[in-house]
């Protein structure tokens, strides 16, 4: 039975606008597939790979810029895609990710009108009996929806202890694009799970529902509430972080109202030394909270960008921090599993080992690389990696020559391409909440090195497994020490047997291997008499007919022995 989720994209396509977007989109597809079928697998096989290897960057650069238009023409889950794309430096080549990276989520404004309209709708009630008032500009509009800065009424103000709240509204009418954008981006990976060049390297179907899934958790403001209050409670006694409030009674899937927070921009360094806020100190302590949600917590915010992250000076007493860091915008949270926790510390632990196997082994453990994956080549570069990078610690890396990095980082780059690899959903999130703090904390401070964050929480890793590793041999020493002492017992007891003569020794596998082998010599000799049986009666039938027809007869019943006889085990 077809979903509720499906059979809504079914009926979105089959609308007209919804159907002129779904075949605009599998057009732009469908032709950029057959120019790589054409230079990728024809061209190649005519004995002119050379052309397709002059030409590929080129094109890469033609398929991103042409996307880069369409996403901007059509808005809606389409500037998503590439933004996502844009981040799949795993899977892409660096011509693709680089066009999209600039792909900014920032289209035209809905009109007020259009907007109020949606809000009433799903509110139940006119704005004006929830809000004393409502700006009609909006202080952000993005491809799923947009926010207006709002005041809330007397009632519900008394009743939240509120007053100034962002209105945030989806885009009328954006259900039905996404579902629209999915059906067409579920054929395309369709199409590309029939051609091998793709297959081999990418699950593309599997992309494809993992950005379905994190794309329909964003426009479900529900769900950004309950993110926005659990991330709250895992800061709650923590006095770096703020969260807004969320007016739960005056929120539904398709609007939100939240405490109005806004305040010095993380980035605004100007504006950070204007109230006496030195930016260098920022770095570490956002750095920290974000390493906080993504080594202790498990939850993290997994679009730190400097528009969701406010520096809110707050009344401190002599000594303490005169200000908190304010997060908003939980419509994309990343977790980090038990699963891939443990991976990550076999990861950590393989590094400080400089094992390149033991590397690789946790990358297949994690669903980084598919089955399908070549993975000597890979071995011998991340081995060459800890052969020169692997020993220095922390200080060390920091002198080295940038440009060794990015020559280094390239050719593993290549490698990395060629390989069936891709990272799981949570893993990609945790690498963009880590570049985007990265980011973040080397605007505030152009010499701020993210090592100094990682490293106390790389060194809680590396303590915890050699906890486990600790327990282990301690739960060992102890089992062998229950041996040890009930031993001298047992072997009082088996000398008493030996003596009166009553041990019996067995080894019920060694009578399994000798059954078998009895079967099998029973089973050869009946192939033997098989054969004799019916090549004598083959012999005889020239001069005795009766008696060799008689003789290949009976040669079915060896034949039968030595084909079935002994299949089961007693």
């Amino acid at each position: 039975m077809a979903s509720p989720r499906l059979d809504e994209a079914s009926s979105a396509v089959r609308d007209p606008a919804g159907r002129a977007r779904y075949r605009r989109i599998l057009r732009f597809a469908s032709r950029h597939l057959a120019v790589t079928w054409w230079f990728e697998l024809v061209l190649p096989r005519l004995g002119l790979r050379w052309v397709a290897e002059r030409t590929r960057a080129r094109r890469m650069q033609r398929f991103a810029r042409g996307f880069h238009a369409l996403a901007l023409d059509l808005g809606g889950l389409m500037i998503k895609v590439g933004q996502y794309l844009s981040s799949r430096l795993d899977v892409l080549p660096p011509e693709i990710t680089k066009e999209l990276e600039g792909l900014q989520d920032e289209v035209t404004p809905v009109p007020f009108p259009e907007i109020r309209a949606l809000a009433e709708a799903e509110l139940g009630v006119p704005l004006g009996e929830v809000f004393a008032s409502v700006s009609p500009e909006p202080i952000a509009a993005a491809s799923l929806g947009q926010a207006h800065r709002a005041v809330l009424g007397p009632v519900d103000s008394a009743d939240t202890g509120l007053v100034d709240v962002v209105l945030k509204v989806q885009r009328p009418g954006i259900d039905r694009i996404v579902d629209v954008d999915l059906a067409a981006l579920r054929k395309v990976g369709g199409w590309l799970s029939h051609v091998r060049l793709v297959s081999d390297r990418v699950d593309a179907p599997a992309l494809v529902e993992e950005f379905a899934r994190t794309s329909l958790e964003e426009i479900d403001y529900l769900h950004e509430a309950a993110s926005s209050a659990r991330f709250a409670a895992d800061f709650d006694c923590d006095d770096r972080v703020g969260v807004p409030d969320v007016v739960w009674e005056r929120s539904t899937r398709r609007v939100l109202v939240l405490e109005d927070v806004s305040a010095i921009k993380i980035t605004d360094v100007d504006g950070l030394r204007a109230a006496g806020i030195d930016p260098v100190d920022v770095a570490p302590v956002f750095a920290a909270v974000m390493f906080d949600q993504l080594f202790s917590n498990g939850f993290f915010h997994a679009d730190p960008h400097p528009g969701n992250i406010f520096v809110t000076p707050v009344a401190a007493a002599e000594g303490e921090r005169p200000w908190r860091l304010t997060f908003i915008d939980f419509g994309m949270m990343g977790e980090v599993p038990t699963g891939t926790r443990n991976g990550l510390r076999q990861l950590l632990i393989a590094a400080a080992s400089r094992d390149g196997s033991g590397m690789v082994g946790a990358m297949r453990d994690l669903g980084v690389l598919l089955p399908t994956a070549d993975t000597i080549e890979l071995e011998r570069a991340v081995t060459a990696t800890f052969a020169r990078f692997g020993g220095m610690g922390f200080a060390e890396l920091r002198e080295v020559d940038p440009r060794e990095y990015r020559e280094f980082a390239g050719q593993f780059g290549d490698l990395i391409r060629s390989l069936p690899f891709q990272l799981p959903d949570d893993f990609l999130l945790v690498l963009r909440a880590v570049t985007l703090t990265s980011g973040v904390s080397s605007a505030l401070d152009p010499v701020f090195n993210l090592w100094d964050s990682v490293e106390p929480y790389a060194a809680q890793l590396v303590r915890d497994e050699r906890g486990n590793a600790v327990q282990d041999v301690v739960r060992r020493a102890t089992d062998a020490a229950g041996v040890a002492v009930r031993l001298p017992g047992r072997l009082d007891h088996l000398v008493s047997r030996l003596e009166d003569g009553t041990l019996e020794v067995g080894s019920p596998r060694i009578e399994r291997q000798l059954t078998g082998i009895r079967r099998a010599v029973r089973r050869v000799v009946s192939a033997v008499l098989f054969a004799g049986l019916l090549v004598a009666g083959a012999v005889l039938r020239v001069g005795d007919d009766v008696l060799g027809t008689w003789l290949i007869a009976v040669s079915a019943l060896p034949l039968l022995h030595a084909l079935f006889a002994g299949r089961r085990t007693p």
